[in-house]
Formats: structure tokens, C-alpha cells, sequence
């Protein structure tokens, strides 16, 4: 890290990128030649960023309600979500626990409402930039208006402190000593991630071991990784990917690797409803996650409180499973949908009908495996002064809004944003 990033102004972007690397943390301030951050932040008034984590907590609310409608009525399960054999056992031996840490992805539409397009439950990302990039900025931001303040400042104390007290509700209270973090180390673009939750949690006394499932082991010693008995899994590995493998699309080929990862996942599981280790976030995000979930709130919507269906209508957009929509209502009002598959991310699985022309929206409502998609209201995001559109992240620990990421997307139907840092303004007028 620089000497003090508090009283640091970078001169162009050249000296920005030097910094970046020096973290230790991230390696990559460019992506295909363009530059990934943007020195520029966003500064909400506190005002609205009240209204922001406001509303990432009620999301996260109403799938808590989800849940318990869940449990307290198995057959819907089976009714509504196309789970795989292994997904029904993730989510059986989870016991209903689903929430560690999220990130709501929020928008501001034209008429100033919020939008809420999805809650990541499942193995949300951008941590890393988050809070670097409001680091490194802060000083040239704060010299340019004063009375800023970083919101993601103590996000890693509040994640390890989350992580404490997953694991004193779930084990026998004994001390958090070890953790292992599981992700699939195949992906150079998780290093990030995976390296700054090890550095937050040995900064905080608790020893880290990092691995990939097939790492897990259990033996007489309880659940080890890479041979080192742990008491925490940090669960960096998608729950689709843990399960059987299946192509949403009717024109797709097998994944090359479609079976589950039946004994290490058996191992966790096991070792977990033993109280031998606690897993983050558990494997109940496996429905959370799922896009019908977002349908399940508007179709089912009788089945949640009056708070909860205020807050479904409020701010998540109107939501339903593409077979219950139909095909010949979704070619005839292509620019009112957006196409989700059930565990697509970031684009990926994602049609958005006013941003593609007929033939390809044709295609994509043709080939969707009906089963596997939803169709959700397409919304107008308000664009800033420069006209891109603003995607706030707000990360959630155990319910609690804890900060900030931002992404600024220019309009139109590419994905070429640029990570920006977020700042909020004090005093009361703001």
C-alpha cells in the first residue's frame, strides 16, 4: 500500500494503477486495455444512501419470509423451483439458514423509486474493490468536499465479527480458531477476493487455510482442508456448481463436468449437521439465490405479510416464471422483459428485449428452457450527467447494510462498466 493512502492524490491514472498493485490485493486495474476503475466516485447524500440500505435490508427481509414460507410448505418447493436432486439436499441440510453476506443490486429509476433487480445471497463479489478503491480515493475526494465519509471503511471488522457470530449459533460456542475458504481456484479473477478475506481474518487472530472442494476432507478430527482440522467454511463456491450441472438452453451442449461433487459436498454436509463446522453462507442460498425466488414473491405474494408484499411491490419489479408468462406475450412485448436464467450472474443468461433486436429476442424466448427462466419488468434507470447508469451494490451481513460498490454502465446493450468508489455526505440537509 502506499505510505498513507489518507493524504495521497494520484496525478493520471498510470500512478492510480501503481498503487493498485501495490496492495497486494488487486492485480488487474485494466481489462482488455480499458481502464476497470474510474478515479471519479460517487458521493450519495446521506439521505440517499439511508434510502439504499433502507431498502437492501427489506429485500433481505422479505427472503428471510420466503424461507419460512418454505419450510413451513415443502411441497412448494417442489411446486415451484426445478432443483436438482443435490440442490433439495443443500437446501434440506441447511435447516432454513441461507444469510451470511449479500449484496442487493439497486437501482434509481426514472421516477426516483429504487429498484431492486436481485439479491446475490449466494457468493456476492466486489468486496475487494470496494473497499480499496474508497481507500486509495479517499483523500482526493475528500479534498474536493469535505464532511465525506467512507461507508466501507469497516467492512472487513464487521465481516470477521459476522463470521463470530455465524459460529456461535451453530456449534457448541467454541472459539473460532481456524477457517477454510472453498472457492474454485481455477478462477484467477477470485484471488482478490479470497486474498482479502485472509488478510481480514488473520489480522483478526484466526488462522486461514484456502482450497477448492476437492480439498475437503473429514476424518476422525472433524472437517479438515488440505489436512488442517478447520471450524469455518467460507463457502466461495457457487451452490449451482456444487450440485448436477444443467444447460438452460435448448441448443446448448453438456457442460463438460455435469455431475456433482457428491463427496466433498456430502463431506460438508455431514460434518456441518454434526455442529462439527459452520459454513458461510450456508447452503440454503441455493433458493435464495434462484431467480424464481423473485417470482415466487409476486405469483405467491398472498402468502407473505402485509410488510413483506408492501415491500415486494416497492421494490422489486414485477416478476414471474417464464412459462407463466408465455412465449406469444413475450415476442408481442419484447421491450416490457427482461430474460433471467435461475442461477445466470452479471449478464451472463441475462436478455434484456429492449436492448437486442427481434431476431435475437425471437431466439433467446425459443431456446430458453421455460423451466429455468423468469421474465422480470423492464425498468428505466435514471442516468447521471454523463449519462451512464449506476448499479449500487449495497453488501448486507447478517441483515445489516455494511457498504458500498458501485458500477457505472454506459447505455445501451454492452457491459463495459467501470467500478467506481462510493462516499457518503454528512449533515442532516444532505
Amino acid at each position: 500500500m502506499p505510505d498513507d493512502p489518507d493524504t495521497v492524490v494520484y496525478a493520471d491514472y498510470a500512478a492510480f494503477a501503481r498503487a493498485v498493485y501495490e496492495t497486494g490485493v488487486l492485480s488487474d486495474p485494466w481489462l482488455d486495455g480499458n481502464e476497470r476503475f474510474g478515479l471519479r466516485g460517487v458521493v450519495l447524500p446521506a439521505r440517499r444512501a439511508r434510502a439504499l440500505a433502507e431498502a437492501a435490508e427489506r429485500v433481505a427481509y422479505v427472503h428471510q419470509e420466503l424461507v419460512h414460507i418454505l419450510i413451513e410448505n415443502p411441497a412448494l418447493l417442489e411446486e415451484f423451483y426445478s432443483l436438482t436432486p443435490w440442490q433439495r439436499a443443500m437446501w434440506a441440510a441447511s435447516g432454513g439458514l441461507w444469510h451470511g453476506m449479500a449484496r442487493a443490486d439497486l437501482f434509481i429509476c426514472d421516477d426516483g423509486r429504487i429498484a431492486c433487480c436481485e439479491l446475490n445471497s449466494d457468493t456476492p463479489s466486489g468486496q475487494p474493490e470496494a473497499v480499496i478503491l474508497n481507500r486509495l480515493l479517499y483523500a482526493a475526494h475528500r479534498g474536493a468536499r469535505s464532511g465525506l465519509h467512507d461507508p466501507n471503511a469497516n467492512m472487513g471488522a464487521r465481516y470477521v465479527e459476522m463470521l463470530r457470530r455465524s459460529h456461535r449459533k451453530t456449534t457448541d460456542a467454541r472459539p473460532l480458531s481456524a477457517v477454510g475458504i472453498i472457492y474454485p481456484t481455477e478462477l484467477s479473477e477470485d484471488l482478490a477476493m479470497i486474498t482479502l478475506f485472509a488478510r481480514w481474518l488473520e489480522s483478526a487472530g484466526v488462522a486461514v487455510v484456502r482450497g477448492s472442494p476437492f480439498n475437503l476432507r473429514r476424518t476422525s478430527r472433524g472437517l479438515e482442508v488440505l489436512g488442517v482440522p478447520v471450524d469455518l467454511i467460507v463457502r466461495h463456491y457457487k451452490t449451482d456448481w456444487w450440485g448436477e450441472r444443467v444447460p438452460v438452453w435448448t441448443d446448448a451442449a453438456s457442460y463438460p463436468d455435469p455431475e456433482p461433487l457428491d463427496r466433498p459436498l456430502g463431506a460438508l454436509l455431514s460434518a456441518e449437521e454434526s455442529g462439527e463446522v459452520t459454513v458461510v453462507n450456508p447452503f440454503g442460498s441455493v433458493v435464495t439465490q434462484n431467480k424464481l425466488s423473485l417470482a415466487f414473491f409476486w405469483e405467491e405474494q398472498k402468502r407473505f405479510s402485509r410488510r413483506a408484499r408492501n415491500w415486494i411491490r416497492k421494490y422489486i419489479p414485477e416478476t414471474f416464471r417464464m412459462e407463466r408468462v408465455g412465449a406469444m406475450r413475450l415476442l408481442a412485448e419484447r421491450e416490457s422483459w427482461v430474460l433471467k436464467s435461475d442461477y445466470g450472474c452479471e449478464g451472463q443468461e441475462t436478455v434484456c428485449g429492449a436492448f437486442v433486436n427481434e431476431d435475437i429476442w425471437r431466439r433467446t424466448v425459443e431456446q430458453a428452457r421455460p423451466e429455468h427462466f423468469v421474465a422480470q419488468r423492464f425498468f428505466r434507470v435514471r442516468p447521471d450527467e454523463s449519462g451512464r447508469l449506476a448499479n449500487y451494490g449495497v453488501y448486507l451481513l447478517g441483515g445489516s447494510a455494511a457498504g458500498f460498490f458501485t458500477r457505472l454502465s454506459p447505455q445501451g446493450t454492452g457491459y463495459a462498466a467501470v467500478t467506481v468508489p462510493t462516499y457518503v455526505a454528512r449533515g442532516r440537509q444532505q
